[in-house]
C-alpha cells in the first residue's frame, strides 16, 4: 500500500515542499530511504522504527520504501521524522490515509515516540500557508512560533501516538490560538545601558544619535577605557522598536540558525551581536552544508558590534562588503546557494595604535610610525568607504567620571530618532542609509553653496563616489533630526566632519 504525507526542507530561508511517499511491499523486511537525503535524514529510519513501536503500533515486517520527492532537492535536518512515521502507519493501515493531504507535518521523533522541536518552523509554515495548505502539525515547543502565521491552522503535538489519534478522529491535538501567543504591542526597545551612564564623549553620543536615526555605520576609535564598548551597547536602546514585519524576519533567521528559544513566538528586541575578533569568515558570513546563517545575518534589523576591528582576520572583514552595500548575504556552496537578509547597523571599535595610546597626553605610546601604519592598514579602503561616521574618542579624565550625568538620556534620544525615521520612511520607504542614487538626488538636493562645500571637501579628502553619496545620506539624516525639509550647508558640513578623522 502507498501513503503520502507532506513536509518541507529549507535552503537558506527558502522552504521547498517535500512529499513523503511510503510504499509497503512484499519482500524481506527492510527500510529503505531515498531522495537525496543527508545523514541526519537517513538516520530517521532508526528513530522512526523505535518511535512507532513505543507508540504501541507494530512496525511492518515487510519491505518499506520511503521516497522524499522531488529527488533532486537535497533534504537536510531532522524535521522529516514525524511525516515519515505517519506515512508509514498510513501505508500499514494503522492511520487513515484520506485527509493527510491537508496537513504539513514537521518534527523530530525521539526513541520513546515523543515529538521534539526542530529549526526553521516559521519560514516553513509561512511557505506552507502560501501554498494553500490547510494546517500544520508541529512540535508543541515550536507551536507558538508557528502560530504567528495567519491563515493556517496550527496544532501542537507531544507524541506520535497523539498525532495518529487526532488523524483517526479519536483524539485532539491542541489548537494554538494566535491571539494568545502574538501580543506584539507590548514589544519595546530594551534599555540595558543608558547614554547617561557614559560620561563625557558628547561628540560620540551625537554620532550614535545620527547613526540610529539613519541606519548609518560607525567606527569608534580611541584609547582603552574610553567608552567604545559602552557606547556600542547603548545603541540598541536608541533604535525604534521592531515592527511586526521586522520581527518576523528576525525570528525566521534565528529559527533557521537554531538560536530561537523553545516556546518563543516572536523576537521583540533588536538583535545585538558582538562576535569575538577571532571569528572566522564562516562564523561571520555563515556556512556549512547546508548553509546556516552567521553573525552577519543574525544581526539583521539590529546591531553588529565588532570590537578590536583590526584584529579580525582580513577575510572575515571582507565578508562584510556585500551585506553593507546590498542588505543581504549570499552563501554559495557546491550543491547549494542560500541568501539571508542582513540589514544591520555596523558599530566597529579600534585603538589608534597597537598599544592603544597614540596621541595620549601621557606620552606613553612607543609605537613606531611604521607599526601604526601597518596596524591601521589591516582595515581595507573599500571597507572604510562603507562606514559613514568615523568618530575619534579622547581619553576620559577622572573629573568627568566623578561629575554628575549630563546630556540627554536614551529615552530622549530614541524619541528624536523615531521622529526622524518616521519622516524618512514616509518620504522614501526606508531609512536614509539605504537610499539609492536616484532617491538621494531627489531628497538631498544641494544648493550652490553646499555643492561647492562638498566639491572642495571631496578634493581635499580624496573621497570616492561612494563616500560622497554616504556624506549626502548622512547630511539628509542630520537635516531630519533638525526637522529641516532641505539639506542646508551646516548639515553637510557636520556630515563631512565625520569623514575627516579616520584610520
Amino acid at each position: 500500500m502507498l501513503a503520502t504525507t507532506h513536509a518541507s526542507t529549507l535552503v537558506g530561508l527558502d522552504s521547498h515542499p517535500v512529499q513523503v511517499e511510503v510504499d509497503i511491499a512484499r519482500g524481506l523486511p527492510a527500510f529503505d530511504l531515498v531522495g537525496l537525503a543527508e545523514v541526519a535524514v537517513r538516520e530517521s529510519r532508526t528513530r522512526v522504527r523505535a518511535a512507532i513501536e513505543q507508540a504501541g503500533y507494530l512496525f511492518p515486517l515487510r519491505r518499506v520504501t520511503v521516497n522524499l520527492a522531488p529527488a533532486d532537492v537535497k533534504k537536510s535536518g531532522t524535521g522529516f521524522d514525524l511525516a515519515i512515521a505517519v506515512a508509514t502507519l498510513a501505508a500499514a493501515g494503522d492511520c487513515p490515509a484520506p485527509g493527510l493531504d491537508s496537513w504539513i507535518m514537521l518534527g523530530e521523533l525521539s526513541l520513546t515516540g515523543s515529538v521534539r522541536p526542530v529549526r526553521g518552523i516559521l519560514p516553513q509554515v509561512l511557505a506552507a500557508r502560501d501554498r494553500g495548505v490547510r494546517g500544520a502539525i508541529v512540535p508543541m515547543e515550536n507551536a507558538a512560533e508557528a502560530a504567528v502565521v495567519e491563515g493556517i491552522e496550527v496544532r501542537g503535538a507531544d507524541t506520535l501516538r497523539g498525532v495518529c489519534e487526532f488523524l483517526c478522529g479519536r483524539g485532539e491535538l491542541p489548537l494554538i490560538d494566535r491571539t494568545r501567543v502574538v501580543d506584539f504591542a507590548t514589544g519595546d526597545a530594551l534599555e540595558a545601558l543608558d547614554l547617561l551612564d557614559v560620561r563625557g564623549q558628547s561628540h560620540a553620543k551625537r554620532a550614535l544619535e545620527i547613526a540610529a536615526a539613519g541606519g548609518h555605520n560607525v567606527l569608534l576609535m580611541g584609547p582603552p577605557g574610553g567608552g567604545k564598548t559602552m557606547l556600542a551597547r547603548a545603541l540598541p536602546a536608541l533604535l525604534p522598536p521592531l515592527t511586526f514585519r521586522e520581527a518576523m524576519e528576525v525570528t525566521a533567521v534565528h529559527s533557521v540558525a537554531g538560536t530561537l528559544r523553545a516556546g518563543v513566538s516572536l523576537l521583540r528586541d533588536r538583535p545585538f551581536r558582538a562576535p569575538h575578533h577571532t571569528a572566522s569568515a564562516a562564523g561571520l558570513a555563515g556556512g556549512g552544508d547546508p548553509p546556516r546563517p552567521g553573525e552577519i545575518a543574525l544581526a539583521h534589523n539590529g546591531v553588529l558590534f565588532l570590537d578590536e576591528l583590526p584584529e579580525f582576520p582580513r577575510e572575515s572583514l571582507e565578508a562584510l562588503r556585500e551585506p553593507l552595500e546590498e542588505g543581504h548575504i549570499t552563501i554559495v556552496r557546491a550543491r547549494s546557494r542560500a541568501r539571508y537578509p542582513a540589514r544591520f547597523t555596523l558599530v566597529a571599535a579600534m585603538n589608534p595604535c597597537p598599544c592603544g595610546y597614540a596621541g595620549d597626553p601621557s606620552d606613553r605610546c612607543d609605537c613606531s610610525e611604521e607599526r601604526v601604519k601597518r596596524y591601521r592598514g589591516r582595515i581595507s579602503g573599500p571597507l572604510l568607504d562603507r562606514i559613514d561616521l568615523l568618530v575619534p574618542l579622547p581619553p576620559v579624565r577622572a573629573a568627568q567620571l566623578t561629575e554628575g550625568a549630563s546630556g540627554p538620556s536614551s529615552a530622549e534620544v530614541r524619541a528624536r530618532v523615531a521622529t526622524a525615521r518616521e519622516v524618512a520612511v514616509a518620504r522614501s520607504g526606508d531609512c536614509n542609509a539605504r537610499l539609492n542614487v536616484r532617491q538621494l538626488r531627489e531628497v538631498a538636493a544641494l544648493d550652490a553653496t553646499s555643492t561647492r562645500l562638498l566639491t572642495d571637501a571631496s578634493d581635499r579628502l580624496g573621497l570616492s563616489a561612494r563616500a560622497i553619496h554616504r556624506v549626502m545620506k548622512l547630511a539628509r539624516t542630520i537635516a531630519d533630526l533638525d526637522a529641516s525639509a532641505a539639506v542646508a550647508a551646516h548639515h553637510l558640513a557636520e556630515a563631512i566632519g565625520y569623514r575627516v578623522t579616520g584610520p
